[in-house]
């Protein structure tokens, strides 16, 4: 059992049928990859297609015959339901990517279990990969195993940097990211999923974003965590459903950003 109390051999169970759920979605993103879809846009701006609403439903269809007393949260369809059980999902992560053709863009599965992040899927078939974890069962990657790098010093380290549209309206924080990357060895913009697989997989050692919400990045940060990583929001504060900001990094450099962040505010 879990220290919540929730069996390992259910969560197995539990992300045998997400990663089902996953590979209904990807059926979905298939048949419309590359077709003349129409663009809609949201009240927050972003672009919804025909294929991000089917996939959802294709993925809240499978999750429901198998745990018909769940909640869901989608970033299409809303929150429905109530349960100590809360599956996010994101249906289609990038759709910007997705209706300019390129591959990355991702289905971003995860399960909450009484607030706590306790199993993730991050499908990304037009990228050939996807990835899993569960709690206490460790990350894999294509289904091998992996593990983050302990990298210690910041001078060693390669940072990715996702969205940050919101850090550069303000000087102070966008002048601490400037500082951080003179810091660092090396930087790289990822972004979306990628950069999270790189950094479970040890290819990047630091994560910083300032504009996502929870459902981009929940089953991200089930595997990131189970890979080794630290995953909190950019303070260092817990990921919650309201969370928007990201630290994610390995131990070491994690606490070292946070340290860095914190001289320079003084």
């Amino acid at each position: 059992m879990t220290t919540m109390g929730l069996d390992g051999a259910w969560l197995d169970q539990a992300i045998e049928i997400a990663q089902l759920a996953a590979d209904a979605a990807e059926e979905v993103v298939r048949k419309y990859y590359r077709a003349d879809l129409a663009v809609e846009i949201k009240a927050d701006a972003s672009p919804v297609t025909m294929a991000d609403r089917e996939a959802e439903s294709a993925i809240v269809s499978v999750l429901k015959a198998a745990f018909p007393d769940h909640a869901f949260y989608g970033e299409e369809h809303g929150h429905s339901g109530n349960s100590d059980f809360l599956w996010l999902i994101d249906p289609i992560d990038g759709t910007k990517a997705f209706v300019r053709e390129y591959p990355l863009f991702s289905t971003q599965i995860a399960l909450m279990y009484r607030g706590e992040l306790v199993l993730g899927v991050s499908s990304a078939g037009q990228f050939g990969q996807r990835a899993h974890a569960r709690l206490g069962g460790g990350a894999f990657l294509n289904d091998e195993p992996v593990r983050v790098v302990e990298r210690e010093r910041l001078p060693d380290a390669q940072l990715s940097i996702g969205n940050v549209k919101t850090l550069t309206r303000d000087a102070a924080a966008w002048a601490r990211v400037g500082h951080l990357i003179n810091a660092v060895n090396r930087t790289r913009g990822y972004g979306d999923f990628l950069h999270y697989h790189w950094l479970a997989a040890g290819k990047v050692d630091v994560v910083i974003e300032s504009d996502v919400n929870i459902l981009d990045i929940a089953a991200l940060a089930v595997i990131a965590r189970e890979a080794g990583a630290v995953f909190t929001e950019l303070d260092g504060g817990p990921l919650t459903l309201d969370t928007r900001t990201v630290l994610a990094a390995t131990p070491k450099l994690h606490a070292a950003v946070l340290d860095w962040f914190a001289v320079l505010n003084g």
